[in-house]
């Protein structure tokens, strides 16, 4: 009995001492995830002017919001470091500086391109692509303009302009430098209308007097965390907060406060 009972207590005081080394291993794990995810110290996440889905800038960081802006801080947060974001005014400029490894973090539509210089976590937010025309356009409906030869601008550098061609041959694509520019371009009637996710495209409209989504869409968005190639072996950490981002609600409410329109939350590969 006495031998039974010695082993009891061992077994005991064995518990708490592998309890203490999974969680030393546990840090551990994180502390070399975080060194892989924010080399710097700090998690250096690109955003791109005017995208609900990235940064719409506000008078303070505190007002600024957006999809990629708000992800990014809790990203930061969770690492433990100091999040900083890398602003830049176009998303073909933040694809630039992703590839040379300038940024560590940026939420994308996970296209097969931007998987070549990107590892993604599952995809957690889907908005379809429309186009937006000025109030007194001549096109009317979806059918209206993709059956014609109108002049329908493009984000440069997206992959947009090569699924508009395939799909519409008769459009004339122009390819425009910022988000900005595109809405110049509309007011002046240069173009005829401009074609992205409907995110993006009910934040142009607020201005753009009149302007509207026309409903319908082309093609659907699946938005997920990216991170640079090279770094896939914190990849399972970002795969995770992603995950448990979903289930507490905070993608949800991330998008709420974004000011999101035409996009669903869902979790997917």
């Amino acid at each position: 009995m006495f031998k039974t009972l010695k082993k009891a207590a061992i077994c005991l005081l064995s518990i708490p001492l592998l309890a203490s080394s999974a969680f030393v291993y546990a840090d551990a794990n994180n502390a070399s995830a975080t060194k892989i995810l924010a080399p710097s110290g700090t998690l250096l996440v690109g955003v791109y002017k005017g995208s609900p889905t990235s940064i719409i800038e506000g008078a303070t960081p505190e007002e600024s919001k957006g999809v990629g802006y708000d992800m990014g801080k809790l990203f930061a947060g969770q690492l433990g470091v100091p999040f900083k974001a890398v602003i830049f005014p176009s998303n073909s400029s933040l694809l630039a500086a992703f590839k040379n490894g300038e940024v560590d973090l940026s939420v994308s539509n996970a296209t097969a391109s931007r998987k070549k210089i990107m590892d993604f976590s599952p995809t957690f937010m889907q908005v379809e692509k429309s186009f937006l025309v000025p109030g007194d356009s001549r096109f009317s409906s979806f059918d209206d303009l993709t059956n014609s030869n109108a002049v329908v601008g493009v984000s440069k550098g997206s992959s947009t302009s090569k699924t508009l061609t395939g799909l519409f041959p008769k459009l004339k694509i122009r390819e425009i430098d910022t988000l900005e520019h595109a809405i110049d371009l509309l007011m002046k009637k240069e173009i005829d209308a401009f074609a992205t996710n409907n995110a993006i495209l009910f934040q142009m409209s607020d201005a753009v007097a009149g302007s509207r989504v026309l409903p319908g869409h082309w093609d659907m968005e699946y938005f997920a965390a990216g991170i640079p190639k090279g770094r896939d072996a914190g990849l399972s950490t970002l795969k995770n907060f992603i995950i448990s981002a979903d289930k507490d609600g905070s993608i949800a409410n991330i998008i709420k406060r974004a000011g999101v329109r035409g996009a669903t939350a869902k979790i997917g590969e």
